[in-house]
């Protein structure tokens, strides 16, 4: 089932490129950069992967992506995952990056964007992966800080074609955010948002009627609430939904709870998505494996859920 599974045609489009920094190259660059790290090996940085909620796993994340310096540091990063995307037939990919994640500790906005978008031109010609560059805006900074990005990110319009929202949900609802996405449209950029995941689904209505957003990252608190459910349904909104990490940032205690499957049935525009593989237990064929083996995922509802991916594609 798991070959089977591997060689469905598939896009990913919700899958942070920091996320993907498996410990191996975090190990190899922190090496090539001088970079002091806390654990020993990878053996010990991998024991360090038990999240008891987002906060922890983030905490983790933003000191991971320290070691990501040089240009060529942020094209290894997006090669490696370019490269697992081949290995289990992704054939289109719509990736986030966090500048300010990197502008934070003084990398300059040019450096990061330079090494992706080198990365993600080499996979359309060299590997025949489709792709567009998702600019996320991390929610847990200031609207003013979102401002100051976006601003820094317009002379390089065409390297990236929408603007997403991500980290910290609790306590950060979209409608922070709601005249820095309105800027962004105006760039003539799209929109998407991460909302419902730890969030309540009063976030995903804020995210569909003030931020205008295309698609919802993760969503899966919307099966708290009938009426969005039923414009979800309706209006065909693609949710990507990332169902190892929500299992291993407690969403859900464990696989056999989740509700992807029966989003599914209801008609809702599910997707399967890695999220954050590098830390999160696998990438798109371990999450679809993953439904199949804990909730019994039919290979007709495979299919589906990987035509939802394709068929919910922005570029």
């Amino acid at each position: 089932m798991y070959a089977w599974l591997n060689a469905l045609p598939k896009a990913e489009l919700h899958l942070h490129l920091e996320g993907s920094l498996e410990p191996e190259l975090l190990f190899a660059l922190a090496e090539r950069n001088k970079v002091a790290l806390p654990w020993a090996d990878v053996d010990s940085l991998r024991k360090a992967y038990a999240f008891r909620n987002l906060q922890e796993f983030l905490d983790l994340y933003y000191q991971g992506a320290g070691v990501l310096r040089t240009e060529q540091d942020f094209y290894d990063l997006t090669w490696a995952y370019l490269q697992k995307c081949k290995a289990q037939n992704v054939v289109h990919t719509e990736p986030f990056f966090d500048p300010q994640t990197h502008t934070e500790r003084g990398i300059p906005f040019e450096v990061a964007l330079g090494g992706i978008a080198r990365a993600l031109e080499d996979g359309r010609r060299q590997l025949g992966i489709s792709s567009g560059l998702i600019l996320s805006f991390l929610r847990h900074l200031s609207e003013e800080e979102a401002f100051r990005t976006l601003e820094q990110a317009l002379p390089f319009r065409n390297a990236f074609f929408a603007v997403g929202l991500d980290s910290s949900e609790v306590g950060h609802p979209p409608r922070k955010f709601q005249r820095v996405f309105e800027r962004a449209r105006s760039e003539g950029l799209l929109a998407v948002a991460h909302a419902g995941e730890e969030g309540p689904p009063e976030y995903i209505w804020e995210a569909l009627d003030l931020l205008k957003v295309k698609r919802i990252d993760h969503g899966v608190r919307a099966a708290e609430d009938p009426k969005l459910l039923e414009r979800l349904i309706d209006e065909q909104i693609p949710l990507t939904v990332c169902p190892l990490s929500n299992v291993k940032l407690c969403v859900f205690k464990d696989m056999a709870e989740h509700n992807i499957l029966r989003l599914l049935e209801m008609g809702v525009k599910v997707t399967i998505n890695s999220d954050d593989p590098a830390y999160f237990g696998g990438y798109v064929t371990e999450n679809f494996a993953a439904l199949q083996e804990s909730l019994g995922m039919t290979c007709e509802q495979a299919e589906r859920l990987a035509q939802n991916s394709l068929d919910a594609r922005l570029v």
